[in-house]
């Protein structure tokens, strides 16, 4: 709970705090780097080259204040959490690096807004920054505990046994542990994140779902090369992984993380996927295959092409051995294709009308942003609670509402 004083400033100062949010975190991302370059190495420098992380922490901080002065405001709390707290684990994060944010933060809120930050004001946001830290510091506590792992030694080596093409610009990476110990417990849609040393001798990580469900002592991660467009680099670390990543090579792969996961459930189960989003339902469908499900499946993907569409064999596989399995693909240009490794397939942009949903079905989405508003719309258009909808967007969250 916020303190009565500090939440009438904060809810009087809401609003130009969040006109300004981006201004406040760009400014507060340049002085923490120059004060504290090592901390590049946790953050995606790609995404913070495009704006992304910028616009996620302004968003995310927005969300949580107005949570707290406006309860009631609809304010997806938990989830923000939640999902905060994954990502902070798979890299790392410590507590003491909460104090190193804090103060960057508060300083460039001053920056920005000047006089307007008075100490009063000051006090009030900090200690909405602090209820956040300390609500954030708590859950990766807890995450780092289950995981039997600490932000100390957030990674373990593990060595490529095989690395498998699987569209244009897409390979899976099949990977033990080098110490030839157990993989750990996880659950179908988690992801771990892999760090590298750039040939820049800068160290980056990039998260990666777990692609598929592990039965021989391997795990496997499917990644696709990010080719950049309009002036923007290529990926960093998907384009090292791809060049140089090959049997034999080890990488540094932290515990699975993540909170977008399959549950334990009967209702019927909806998949939705686009382009390399399609991984969290790859690694869904092969443990429902594997576990003997009697669920209603339906896959939905929409991708470029057949030539760019990842882990096609594997689904087609996983969906043979189960009864209520159905795969509707959608092609913007399909030339060739036909049924077969991509079901149903269909030309244009996906049409949620069009899908016949199941009812009471759970739903999973996964792609860029742009593509889950249109199909949120959609689904909530066809009458699916949006507590039945769940989804995962690789990138900063910027919080579809």
């Amino acid at each position: 709970m916020l303190s009565s004083d500090h939440a009438e400033i904060v809810r009087a100062t809401l609003p130009a705090v969040v006109a300004h949010g981006v201004e406040i975190t760009g400014e507060f991302y340049d002085s923490m780097f120059v004060a504290h370059p090592e901390l590049r190495n946790l953050f995606n420098q790609g995404n913070q080259a495009n704006g992304e992380q910028r616009r996620a922490l302004a968003g995310s901080v927005a969300a949580f204040a107005e949570h707290l002065v406006t309860p009631d405001s609809g304010v997806p709390f938990q989830q923000i959490m939640s999902r905060i707290a994954h990502k902070h684990a798979s890299l790392g994060i410590r507590p003491e690096q909460y104090t190193i944010v804090g103060r960057h933060l508060l300083e460039a809120v001053g920056t920005v807004l000047g006089d307007a930050v008075t100490p009063q004001v000051h006090a009030a946001w900090s200690e909405v920054y602090w209820l956040f830290a300390t609500l954030l510091i708590a859950e990766e506590a807890r995450l780092y505990q289950e995981a039997a792992c600490g932000p100390a030694t957030p990674y373990r080596t593990w060595r490529v046994v095989e690395r498998r093409d699987e569209a244009r610009d897409v390979i899976s990476l099949v990977l033990a542990p080098a110490d030839g110990g157990a993989v750990p417990a996880h659950l179908p849609g988690q992801y771990v994140s892999v760090a590298v040393t750039l040939p820049d001798g800068l160290r980056q990580p990039r998260q990666y779902t777990l692609s598929r469900a592990d039965a021989d002592g391997t795990v496997q991660i499917t990644l696709r090369r990010v080719r950049g467009t309009d002036g923007s680099p290529d990926g960093a670390v998907s384009t090292y992984l791809f060049e140089h990543a090959a049997a034999g090579t080890e990488l540094e792969v932290s515990a699975p993380f993540g909170d977008v996961v399959l549950a334990d459930e009967e209702d019927p189960l909806v998949l939705i996927s686009a382009g390399i989003g399609i991984t969290p339902a790859a690694a869904m469908i092969d443990r429902l295959a594997a576990a003997g499900t009697g669920r209603t499946v339906l896959a939905v993907h929409a991708d470029r092409s057949p030539a760019a569409h990842a882990l096609r064999g594997q689904i087609a596989e996983a969906g043979r051995r189960i009864p209520g399995f159905r795969q509707v693909t959608w092609y913007e240009e399909p030339g060739d294709a036909t049924p077969g490794e991509g079901g149903d397939v269909r030309r244009g942009l996906l049409d949620v009308a069009a899908l016949g949903l199941p009812p009471k079905a759970r739903v999973f989405m996964c792609g860029p942003l742009p593509f889950l508003r249109e199909t949120r719309r959609g689904l909530l258009e066809a009458g699916v609670s949006d507590e039945r909808v769940h989804y995962e967007v690789f990138g900063p969250d910027l919080w579809i509402r």
